[in-house]
């Protein structure tokens, strides 16, 4: 799961099940449930309501009983470093070792297969530094594949789609490809369609699991998540070639483990589910990030227009004269910058972490705050994101926000300081998301092919996206309804005659 993700529903839902389940006399009634869970949610779409609030009675640091934890929440971004940085004392790992077996079914990694935790930790290096570039260029191949199939072959005619709809399809797919490989004798893998069907009914009921409600509550979402793990049965997956080396790694790694039989089906199950979270950690949050910066960009057709030319421009400083049967390659500032503004107004991940002792939190030189063990220490950063004293005008999308002078722009900041965490849609600190370049580089690729190759705006009579709350603090929030929207080819060659 993305590091640091997890929201307030989940203490108050956990609590209030687990005081269920230990009542014997009783077994819990699912029509019971119902309205606790419907308020617990309701209460989560709140969040950011109930935290500013309390800031404004109670400070930048503040402690609040929830479900019988005490969560104590840091408000002024300046004092992050200082939380960030206590790796030892402040643990995220207690929260993410018992949320994700639950989510994807997948059996918790004990002494049974000693050495195997630090190996999948060190194997996600593979998603960073030097590894990136083979990926980067891995996932261009397979979106100009798709992209070409689906819709480059198309007559030039305007055509009226769903956006988060084709946004989700052509990532899907091409993320699948990338991180898997392709079938053994075709360019693209049969019954897509359905697995990406099964993926988001998955994918919806993704809070509920986090929030550990049992998954037999929850309709044919365990039998729709069995049959994503089916996917990724060892025989088929050995006959995929084109894999990348990081889900190569993995499943060598898994395979390293020699074990008498009841060990190895406990293995088996183990390398198919975390191939499933593997999947939905290379999507939960890209794919509504793809939807919200394309939404962003074809909503502010200037913004649009400025960056489709700096991609062109790139590309005849490049020498490359680009037309319809060209594969894009180059990428921009401008299209990062809308990349970040785009996470600095969707994502809402809540940063947690576990006490592991008593101990004074240094907050800064004038004050500390103690905490004891299994205290709750979480940070909010959709505050800092909507900051007005950061951000002007922190409710407007500005694509060119994250640049300045032609050049990255990292200089925000708060009370007179320059912040040194200012924007964070990936968890922070060690336990940052490591596929955050991935995705990012994935974002960038999509839309300077979509920019490139089409015409794009919105449909009109229709309202603004909004942003779908039930996942406040689990990460990118999806978008509450989809939004129509009309495209076609552009000419044989630019408009401007390259």
């Amino acid at each position: 799961v993305n590091s640091g993700f997890l929201f307030i529903p989940c203490l108050l839902i956990t609590h209030n099940i687990g005081v269920l389940l230990r009542r014997e006399d009783e077994p819990p009634l699912i029509k019971g449930w119902i309205p606790f869970i419907g308020k617990a949610l309701e209460f989560g779409k709140d969040a950011h309501k109930f935290l500013k609030e309390h800031k404004r009675k109670f400070g930048d640091v503040f402690t609040v009983q929830i479900a019988g934890k005490y969560m104590t929440f840091i408000m002024d971004p300046l004092l992050y470093p200082n939380i960030i940085k206590q790796g030892r004392q402040l643990d995220f790992h207690e929260f993410s070792n018992r949320v994700a077996p639950f989510a994807f079914g997948y059996p918790p990694v004990t002494s049974k297969f000693p050495g195997l935790r630090e190996q999948i930790k060190r194997s996600f290096i593979l998603l960073q530094g030097d590894n990136l570039t083979p990926l980067t260029e891995s996932m261009m191949g397979n979106l100009m594949l798709v992209f070409r199939q689906d819709y480059l072959e198309q007559e030039s005619s305007w055509k009226t789609a769903y956006m988060y709809k084709f946004c989700n399809s052509i990532m899907f797919e091409a993320t699948f490809l990338t991180m898997y490989g392709k079938p053994a004798s075709a360019s693209r893998h049969s019954g897509m369609s359905v697995l990406e069907k099964d993926f988001i009914k998955f994918d919806n009921m993704f809070p509920l699991l986090v929030a550990q409600i049992p998954i037999w509550l929850l309709g044919r979402t365990k039998a729709i998540r069995q049959r994503l793990i089916n996917y990724f049965l060892p025989h088929q997956m050995s006959c995929w070639s084109h894999s990348s080396e990081f889900i190569r790694t993995r499943f060598e790694m898994f395979d390293q483990f020699h074990l008498d039989q009841m060990l190895l089906v406990s293995m088996v199950k183990l390398r198919q589910t975390h191939h499933f979270a593997i999947l939905w950690a290379s999507l939960g949050n890209t794919v509504p990030a793809t939807f919200w910066a394309m939404y962003y960009l074809v909503s502010h057709p200037e913004a649009l227009q400025f960056v489709r030319q700096e991609l062109e421009d790139v590309l005849r400083l490049s020498g490359v004269e680009f037309s319809r049967d060209q594969d894009v390659t180059s990428l921009t500032f401008s299209t990062e910058s809308a990349i970040k503004e785009s996470f600095r107004l969707c994502s809402s991940s809540m940063n947690i972490r576990v006490a592991q002792e008593d101990f004074s939190l240094r907050l800064d030189a004038e004050r500390s705050a103690a905490v004891r063990k299994g205290d709750v220490i979480a940070l909010y950063p959709q505050a800092l994101h909507l900051d007005p004293e950061i951000y002007e005008d922190p409710e407007t999308f500005r694509f060119d926000r994250y640049v300045q002078n032609g050049q990255k722009k990292t200089d925000f900041y708060k009370d007179g300081q320059k912040l040194k965490h200012y924007l964070m849609p990936f968890g922070s600190g060690a336990t940052k998301c490591p596929g955050r370049f991935f995705a990012i580089n994935e974002i960038k690729q999509f839309l300077s092919v979509i920019l490139l190759y089409l015409d794009l705006e919105l449909e009109e009579g229709q309202s603004k996206a909004t942003l779908d709350l039930s996942r406040a603090g689990l990460g990118v929030m999806l978008p509450a309804k989809d939004v129509r929207f009309r495209y076609r080819l552009r000419g044989q060659h630019f408009s401007s005659g390259t």
